[in-house]
């Protein structure tokens, strides 16, 4: 095996800044299905331990790609973490779609730099988070995906949205801020996101989405996590009971947390890339 990773590769997108990207996988191989991971709400793709499972996902004979979608903050130049503020106070959920679409674009190209090694007709999303919202939705639109991962899913993005008091202040000051507890940035939320799901939460309604999802789906949740609790993977099953459904007793982030100094996974995450290993394969 032959396994490589080229780091930080920018695709352009529609929304001028690049969708930057790891391409890994096995250099010996041709013809490799590919799997596009997309990270949640103030992630990327460096997080945790993240490559660690993508890299062991490669090496059962796929071409992974890990992205950091073009508004969530980090630059080519420091793509971990959060240099870019102004970038994620401007991200929202229509751009996450437009950027999935972009890769999903890129990677099916005649002409792909690594057309070589990839089967295009064989593309599997996989997103944590709100990623695993976005890749439910791009999933139900898009044929030319074959296999759905969802990790500790959102069911709705409503909830992304504050009520009240803090609502009417948004709208009357254009941005809202929320601490990082890592960083201790005070992360920018412009009006914007708000607004454009407000105008397009037809297009943006992961229920709606989730029903109409007609590819094999393996749907992952850990019965302790707090942030996006397990009753968000029960309603996922109920509108697709075709979905495999994987619990665990293990928080939002599978055991691991950022940084992550060592060479292997945590168990939690790797019973989980052991379990995505096996579907895929399926």
């Amino acid at each position: 095996m032959s396994l490589k990773i080229h780091k930080n590769i920018p695709l352009i997108g529609e929304h001028d800044k690049p969708i930057i990207s790891d391409f890994i996988f096995d250099e010996t191989k041709i013809n490799q299905p590919v799997v596009i991971f997309c990270h949640g709400y103030k992630g990327f793709k460096d997080w945790g331990a993240w490559i660690l499972m993508c890299k062991s996902i490669a090496e059962k004979g796929f071409f992974v790609v890990a992205i950091n979608f073009s508004h969530n903050g980090g630059t080519i130049q420091e793509p971990i973490d959060f240099s870019d503020l102004k970038a994620f106070g401007n991200d929202n959920f229509s751009k996450q779609q437009d950027d999935l679409q972009s890769v999903i674009d890129e990677i099916t190209l005649d002409n792909f730099k690594f057309s070589n090694y990839t089967n295009s007709s064989n593309l599997t999303l996989m997103g944590h988070s709100r990623g695993g919202g976005a890749a439910i939705i791009k999933t139900a639109n898009n044929s030319k995906i074959k296999k759905l991962v969802t990790l500790a899913s959102i069911s709705t993005y409503d909830t992304s949205f504050p009520t009240g008091k803090i609502l009417e202040n948004w709208k009357k000051e254009g941005v809202w801020y929320i601490k990082n507890g890592r960083t201790k940035q005070e992360m920018p939320h412009y009006i914007q996101f708000y607004e454009d799901y407000q105008t397009n939460k037809k297009n943006l309604d992961i229920q709606d989405a989730t029903k109409r999802i007609n590819v094999p789906h393996l749907l992952i949740h850990g019965t302790k996590d707090t942030s996006v609790t397990i009753e968000n993977a029960h309603l996922i099953q109920q509108w697709n009971p075709k979905a495999q459904f994987f619990k665990l007793k293990t928080n939002h982030v599978f055991g691991t947390k950022h940084p992550w100094n060592q060479n292997k996974m945590p168990d939690d995450l790797q019973k989980v890339t052991q379990k995505i290993i096996v579907f895929l394969k399926n």
